[in-house]
């Protein structure tokens, strides 16, 4: 669930990186952060749809309502001579990398979808891959960080402005789409 809504249009911020950490170093398994690595990036993946349906069916246009206008222009620069890098890319690249927008970008230029699905499930595996090998290496300092009250504190923070942020993003959307309904 956590890496559904981490690849969907809410905004949460490390929160499958900590969480698969968490669980590869606790488990300590050998073959356990294998299905953890898996379950991220096929929930990443679930989370891409959420955003790869309406933002391909809005085409370029409905971009425009949820991306400002340069970065649509930056972003299809990119997309034109080379998507699937640039998908990849920010599959691989952690937060604050915009993730979202690049993808509503490639699904609004109507990306294949396949392609697009498999190039983000291959980015979040490698990215997930090496975090749960670090966390199996460094997994029992991690875990002391992870129960400190210091990290406790940051995720909370992260949290809060996760909350902040998505709010920020739905009043912004409902703003934009009232504007549009008193101007026709």
């Amino acid at each position: 669930m956590v890496s559904i809504l981490d690849s969907s249009f809410l905004v949460f911020p490390f929160g499958n990186d900590v969480l698969l950490i968490a669980l590869t170093s606790s488990e300590r398994s050998s073959v356990a952060w294998i299905a953890y690595v898996i379950a991220a990036a096929v929930g990443s993946i679930l989370g891409v749809l959420t955003v790869d349906w309406p933002t391909r069916a809005a085409g370029e246009k409905g971009l425009e309502r949820f991306v400002s206008q340069s970065r649509v222009e930056q972003l299809k620069e990119k997309m034109g001579t080379r998507a699937g890098v640039t998908v990849f890319l920010a599959s691989v690249m952690p937060p604050p990398f915009p993730f979202t927008p690049v993808i509503m970008t490639a699904s609004a230029l109507q990306y294949p979808r396949l392609k697009l699905l498999g190039v983000v499930f291959g980015g979040r595996i490698l990215r997930y891959t090496a975090e749960a090998i670090l966390a199996l290496y460094l997994g029992r300092r991690l875990i002391r960080y992870i129960n400190s009250q210091v990290f406790g504190y940051f995720v909370y923070g992260l949290i809060g402005v996760a909350l902040i942020a998505s709010a920020m993003s739905i009043l912004k959307l409902m703003r934009k789409r009232r504007a549009e309904m008193l101007r026709t």
